[in-house]
């Protein structure tokens, strides 16, 4: 029997980046790496989005939005860190103004690093993120029964 699950959808937001990591998201999407190949469907609504993937660190203008948008989306969610910046605030981590990675104001799942992150590792992130989808899935439909 064919496995049949639910199309993850994905939510990108900056935080504060250089954009380097964001030109490299959106050349995932293009044809030459088309990373909706593995069922991953972009939206721009929280409350739809399955997958958080996130770029540039977190300063005090951007955490409660961040927060905002994690809380605005269903359970079981995964968050991606993608690019340096994102996983601890990469060259910018000493700046008055950064807090850090995104795990200053999230709990993040799946880290992605690099500067800029190369498509295919933020290809190799999201595939693990939808593996991980599954099984929260999984866990909840397990907790449900219980």
């Amino acid at each position: 029997m064919l496995k049949v699950s639910k199309s993850p959808w994905l939510l990108h937001y900056d935080g504060s980046s250089c954009n380097g990591c964001d030109i490299e998201v959106l050349a995932c999407l293009t044809p030459v790496y088309d990373v909706e190949r593995f069922g991953v469907i972009n939206t721009g609504n929280p409350k739809h989005a399955d997958i958080f993937l996130i770029t540039g660190g977190i300063n005090a203008q951007n955490a409660p939005v961040v927060k905002q948008i994690y809380a605005q989306m269903p359970n079981p969610k995964v968050v991606v860190a993608v690019g340096i910046c994102a996983c601890n605030g990469g060259i910018f981590k000493d700046c008055y103004n950064i807090d850090g990675g995104v795990d200053t104001a999230i709990p993040v799942d799946i880290y992605v690093p690099g500067c800029a992150a190369r498509p295919e590792a933020i290809i190799d992130g999201v595939v693990r993120a939808v593996a991980l989808l599954d099984e929260k899935r999984k866990n909840m439909r397990k907790e449900a029964a219980q």
